[in-house]
Formats: structure tokens, sequence, C-alpha cells
């Protein structure tokens, strides 16, 4: 049995869950208690898993915390280790990911923020820079806010060109670069905006979650403002298959880290209606790139469930077979130790959680 790191971001600090050889779960924690914490990162490019987290405090504001002895001990540069630059007329409310990049380039990190802006680190972490070409992208300005505010939540690496990289903002849509973060074009095409006059615009998407295929990797999935897509090209465009699901909209989009075609999401009935569909726990999983869907919750509470899955609450990890885990807005964790075949609840009574991460350290 793999030693797995859960690392569990709450409204209210961080939990760190490990599973040993028995499979049983130990839990720490609060971390930074009473701050919230969007965004963890878990890097095991390095020696030794360095934890990256991205936490919230009302008094102090936002910083971004690391660990290299799991949680027993946390760094905060002296300096805030993200800052909007002087010109920019703004300031940091919150990291919503922390992304490390692709094995060619061990300490890079990427840093998506509250106002949605990009920014890179060199250092493992210690330091950001701020991504000007995707700030000063004439397109910027026009961009919405989600329900949670405007944001860059989503990072994607392509482990084939360093230079190649995708981001998600709420409400603006998904960008790609092609030269290292220097310019940026709108990546759209098939994605519905339902909430515009023009429902499929170039830019404008509410995209909630995108995820990268680990054997196909042109091949993506995405969590839409109502709709599940996958493209084949890169991104370049999405195609809609989430018509086999009880409802499309959702948050979370998850892969298999080494199966090609195997995606889970958790649907919830619309922007409106933020409930699971029939009020039950469920996760649907796909085998062939979401041209069918199955239903996965044995192990799932039996009663009526009201708890909402966020977009970055849904995760696998690296071990085999491999785990998969997610947290809800009831302060629940469930983990499923067969890809999704079976559920247990390993943890419950938390705070509304916001984001999980997990990762084989051993």
């Amino acid at each position: 049995m793999n030693d797995v790191l859960l690392a569990v971001g709450t409204r209210k600090g961080l939990f760190l869950g490990r599973r040993g050889g028995r499979g049983g779960w130990d839990f720490t924690g609060p971390h930074f208690p009473m701050q919230a914490v969007y965004s963890v990162g878990i890097d095991t490019r390095g020696d030794r898993p360095r934890l990256l987290a991205g936490a919230d405090s009302s008094h102090w504001g936002p910083s971004v915390f690391r660990s290299d002895d799991l949680g027993g001990s946390w760094h905060e540069p002296a300096k805030p280790a993200v800052k909007f630059p002087e010109g920019t007329d703004t300031s940091l409310e919150r990291v919503w990911q922390l992304q490390p990049a692709g094995p060619d380039e061990p300490e890079v990190v990427y840093a998506g923020t509250q106002p949605g802006a990009l920014f890179r680190s060199e250092d493992g972490g210690e330091t950001f820079a701020f991504v000007r070409g995707l700030w000063d992208h004439p397109q910027r300005p026009e961009w919405g806010e989600g329900f949670g505010g405007q944001a860059v939540h989503t990072v994607v690496p392509d482990p084939r060109d360093p230079r190649t990289l995708m981001v998600a903002v709420s409400s603006g849509g998904v960008y790609r670069s092609a030269d290292g973060g220097e310019s940026w074009a709108p990546s759209n095409s098939g994605l519905k905006a339902d909430f515009l006059p023009d429902q499929y615009p170039e830019f404008g998407q509410c995209v909630h979650k995108v995820a990268r295929d680990p054997v196909d990797l042109d091949r993506l999935y995405l969590q839409n403002h109502g709709g599940v897509y996958r493209s084949d090209d890169g991104g370049a465009h999405w195609t809609e298959i989430g018509k086999d699901l009880p409802a499309d909209f959702g948050f979370a989009v998850a892969v298999h880290p080494r199966r090609s075609g195997v995606a889970y999401v958790f649907p919830v009935n619309d922007g409106s209606d933020r409930y699971p569909p029939g009020f039950r726990c469920r996760v649907f999983r796909t085998e062939d790139a979401g041209a069918t869907w199955e239903e996965r919750s044995a192990g799932m509470p039996d009663e009526l469930h009201y708890g909402v899955v966020l977009r970055d609450a849904l995760r696998t990890d690296d071990a085999d077979p491999v785990g998969v885990y997610l947290g809800n807005r009831n302060g629940e964790v469930y983990a499923s130790a067969d890809e999704g075949e079976s559920w247990r609840q390993i943890a419950r009574h938390l705070p509304d959680v916001l984001c999980v991460r997990a990762a084989v350290i051993g």
C-alpha cells in the first residue's frame, strides 16, 4: 500500500492526511487556522516533497507558504511572494492556484490569482514574477467575474514543451500561450456562454476547470458553467460530451494520471440550483473520453445530500491503483482506493472544503 499525502484546504485552515501501509488515514490540522486555503500544491519533482499553500488571512491578507517536512513546519517569505507591480493599480486578493511546472523545469511553479493574473516562480515558490503578457492582453479589461470573483483558477502546463501553457479564467475563458507567456490567445471555440447574448463568443465564457489527458496530451477535458467538453487538438476546438450525465453543470473535472480517456466529474443541477441531482452524492466516470459516463457511488451516503464539490476539490493521486478524492461544502472528505469503484468517508465536520490535492510520498 502506497504512503499517500492528502491536503485538504478549507475556509478555516489546511488539514493534512497520511495513509500508511494499513490503509487508515491520520489527519493533522488545522494548519493556518481561520485562514481560507484556496490553493495547495504538492511538488514531488525534487529529492523530497514540497508543500505549497495559498492561505488568506482576514487580518494580514493572502500569502504563499511552503513546507519541506510534510507540514511539520512552514516558511513564509520575508517579502510577499506574490505581489502586483506598481502601475497595475491593483493588489492581490487571493491565490487560487499553485501549479508546479513540468519535469524539465524543476524549480518553476505557477500561481493563478484574483484579480485574474498569472505569476511564475523559478525558485520553487519563494518568489514569483508577474506574467505581464496575460495582464496586458487587450481582452482582459472586458473579462467578467464569476460568483467567486475574477480569477485565474487553472494552470495547465504542457509536459512536452515548457513554453506552452494554458490558463482558465473566471469569467474570461481559456487562453493559450506558445511562447512562455509572452503572448496569449483566447481558445474557446465551441464553448457556450448561455448567460450572454452571443452564446458562443470569442471570450467571456465562465470555465470552471480544465484537465489534460495523461497519454494523449492534445486531449483536454473541461467543466464549463453549463456543459462538459473535450478538446482533441490542444484546446483549439471544444466538443460537448456531457449529454449522458444527469446534469452538465458542475465545477470540477479530474483525470486518471496514467490511463487515457478516463475522467471524473461531480454534476450539479445548474447555476441557480446548486445541489447535486436528486440530492445524492455521486461521482461519474468515463473510460471512453466522454462518449459514455457511469455513476460511481458505492459507499457514498444513501440519505439526501446537499454538498457541492468545488472546482479544485475533486482530484486523483498517482498511486497504483489510483486513489480518487473529493471534499464538499458540508466539510466531508470521501476517498476511493480503487479508481472510483467504491468510496468511504475519511473526514467529516471540517470547515467548507475548497480544494484537495493528493500524491504518493513514499
